[in-house]
C-alpha cells in the first residue's frame, strides 16, 4: 500500500511539474510580446502626424509634450505605418474624416509593396477594420486611416509569401481586430519572423491584422513598464485621457 501511494505520490508530481514546464514555456513566448487591447467603445483612440503649427511629431516624446498643453494624458501610443524621409505618410493617411494622403497603389520593394498590404482604419461610430487595400472603399464614413504592409492575415490565413522558419527577423509592429471587435497593437520584444508575427495574431483569434513597421517601431504603454518615447516617424497612433 505504502509504495502504491509513493508511486502516486511520484506520478502527481511528474504531472505537475510537467504542467509547470508548459505554462513556463506559453509564458516565456507570450512575454516576447507587448500587448495592448483597445475597446472602441470606451477607449479615446485617435491619429496623429502633425501639431496645431503643422510640424510633425516625429517622436512619442514629442506627442506626450503636446498632449499635455491640450490637458491630456498619453495612455499609449505606438508608430501608425510607414512613411517617407520628410515623415509624411507612404500610403493613405485619414485624419478627423479629412484624407491628407492619398491611397497608395503602386507598385514597388519593401514590406510596404508586398501585396497585399492594407489599411487599418475606423469608421465615425467607432467600428474598427483592417482590409487588402483593393478591398479599401471610403462611403465618406472614415474617420481614420493609415496604410501600411504587407497584411499579416487576411481572412484568418497568414500572408502568403510568409515561410515558417524564415530567418528575416526583425523587431515588428502590427495590429489587428479580435472577435470581440477590440483593437489589437502588438509590438515584438525581440527580433521575429514575419510568419510567427502573424501567427501569434492568429492565435488570440484576429481574422485580419497589419504589419505597421519594423526596427524603428516603438510601444509606449507605461501601465505595462514599457516606455519607448523616441523615435523618429510620421503617423502615430495613441489612446489618450482627459487629465482629472
Amino acid at each position: 500500500m505504502q509504495s502504491l501511494r509513493a508511486a502516486s505520490t511520484v506520478f502527481g508530481l511528474a504531472i505537475f511539474f510537467v504542467s509547470l514546464y508548459g505554462f513556463a514555456r506559453q509564458q516565456q513566448k507570450e512575454d516576447g510580446f507587448i500587448t495592448y487591447k483597445a475597446d472602441l467603445k470606451k477607449d479615446n483612440l485617435q491619429f496623429y502626424w502633425k501639431d496645431d503649427k503643422g510640424k510633425p511629431f516625429r517622436s512619442i516624446q514629442n506627442l506626450r509634450d503636446w498632449l499635455v498643453k491640450q490637458k491630456l494624458t498619453l495612455v499609449f501610443a505606438t508608430n501608425g505605418g510607414m512613411y517617407k524621409t520628410d515623415n509624411s505618410p507612404l500610403g493613405l493617411y485619414i485624419q478627423n474624416s479629412v484624407t491628407l494622403s492619398a491611397l497608395n497603389r503602386f507598385n514597388g520593394n519593401g514590406n510596404f509593396y508586398l501585396k497585399p498590404n492594407g489599411v487599418f482604419y475606423i469608421t465615425t461610430n467607432n467600428q474598427p477594420f483592417i482590409c487588402p487595400t483593393s478591398k479599401f472603399k471610403n462611403n465618406g464614413s472614415v474617420k481614420y486611416a493609415t496604410q501600411s504592409g504587407p497584411m499579416l492575415l487576411v481572412d484568418g490565413q497568414v500572408h502568403p509569401s510568409f515561410k515558417k522558419g524564415s530567418q528575416n527577423l526583425n523587431i515588428r509592429n502590427g495590429v489587428g481586430i479580435l472577435p470581440d471587435n477590440r483593437v489589437v497593437f502588438v509590438m515584438s520584444k525581440k527580433q521575429v519572423n514575419l510568419y510567427d508575427f502573424a501567427d501569434y495574431f492568429k492565435k488570440m483569434g484576429c481574422k485580419n491584422a497589419l504589419y505597421l513597421d519594423g526596427f524603428v517601431s516603438r510601444t509606449y504603454l507605461p501601465e505595462q513598464q514599457w516606455v519607448q518615447a523616441d523615435g523618429d516617424f510620421g503617423v502615430m497612433i495613441g489612446v489618450v485621457r482627459k487629465v482629472d
